[in-house]
């Protein structure tokens, strides 16, 4: 550790992504990515951009993505926030609305990003137990809070909540700002955005990453009430003021306005994911209901660290978490139903 370090910085666990390998012609199921390309309009909005304007400051306010998201979610403008990624969208959020006295609530098996963003900016959490079944159990967050944050579909289990659950816990909870973390929710649920127009502590966090594919482009956002918007622009300008380049601004507006390679790509993951719970059954996996665009799956009879070591020998990666509760799981990202297969025909001769 440097000298030079604060005590903060010593104390720190910081968030550890997934493995991004240089090794070419992997199977890379670890990280949530999209396994289809961008729309073809993304790539044409920024091949279409004037180049030379790249020499100037973006639009700080990114106000052409955060109009194509109103338009899209049926929001007014001053409802939508925009920034660099989820994670920064959930780490100015975290700042704007969870530094508090009282403790921050979310489930103890949940991102793994929550935990670090208490460390970092010094937030007390208490962390309510999943059940059995994987479960989050809004019933169980009725104590006096600071804020509550979780995701929805969770991660790494990928189940839902639904949207009557979600509706309950905001009647009886009312006087701290409620998070609901939606990267993946396009895979299988329903969003909570149109709770926003009722509930005005509800904040609802989404990414391009996952079902649009710009996980590349780094484009996060929030919808919310107007007020909740302006506590985090305040954050945002007192951070970074241009979190969004120009290039992700006309990549961003053009996959959200085509609505029709979205519904078909999303479609494409469902299916397959369908289709691997499926066979995967066959050979004796458990699976948690997912939503999401992953899996987690156990098998009772083999350990799940030595299936994840000899995937990779075949050069097929998923993601291990050895923790407490869930170090018998692996969380394996629903690729093409090409990769899908090849995971299926490695497991078979894995499991002989």
């Amino acid at each position: 550790m440097s000298r030079y370090w604060s005590e903060l910085t010593r104390g720190l666990v910081p968030y550890v992504p997934g493995e991004q390998p240089k090794i070419q012609n992997l199977i890379k199921l670890n990280t949530n990515e999209n396994p289809y390309p961008p729309s073809p309009k993304v790539v044409a909005a920024i091949d279409a951009f004037d180049k030379a304007r790249l020499r100037l400051y973006p639009d700080p306010n990114s106000d052409i993505v955060k109009s194509a998201l109103a338009e899209y979610y049926g929001v007014a403008h001053q409802q939508v926030f925009v920034g660099n990624g989820s994670d920064e969208v959930l780490g100015f959020a975290f700042m704007a609305f969870f530094k508090q006295a009282k403790p921050i609530l979310f489930p103890d098996i949940s991102y793994s990003f929550y935990p670090v963003y208490c460390d970092l900016f010094e937030i007390k959490s208490q962390r309510p137990a999943l059940s059995e079944r994987f479960e989050i159990l809004l019933d169980e967050y009725s104590s006096d809070n600071g804020g509550i944050v979780f995701p929805n579909p969770n991660a790494p289990t990928g189940r839902l909540v639904t949207l009557e659950t979600i509706r309950a816990l905001l009647q009886r909870n009312t006087e701290s700002v409620v998070v609901i973390d939606e990267a993946y929710i396009d895979f299988g649920g329903e969003s909570a955005i149109p709770l926003v127009h009722e509930f005005p502590n509800l904040l609802v966090v989404h990414t391009l990453s996952k079902s649009r594919s710009l996980a590349g482009a780094r484009v996060g956002f929030a919808i919310g009430h107007a007020d909740l918007i302006e506590g985090l622009e305040r954050v945002k300008n007192s951070f970074n003021s241009y979190p969004l380049d120009m290039l992700a601004m006309q990549g961003a507006v053009a996959a959200v306005q085509d609505v029709e390679y979205f519904d078909a790509t999303r479609q494409k993951i469902i299916a397959s994911r369908e289709w691997t719970v499926a066979e995967l059954e066959q050979l004796g996996f458990e699976t948690v209901p997912s939503s999401a665009n992953f899996i987690f799956t156990t098998h009772p009879r083999h350990d799940a660290a030595g299936i994840f070591a000899a995937l990779r020998e075949k050069r097929v990666l998923v993601r291990y978490f050895n923790k407490p509760r869930i170090s018998q799981h692996l969380r394996i990202t629903i690729g093409t139903q090409q990769e899908c297969e090849a995971l299926l025909a490695a497991l078979k001769e894995i499991l002989v």
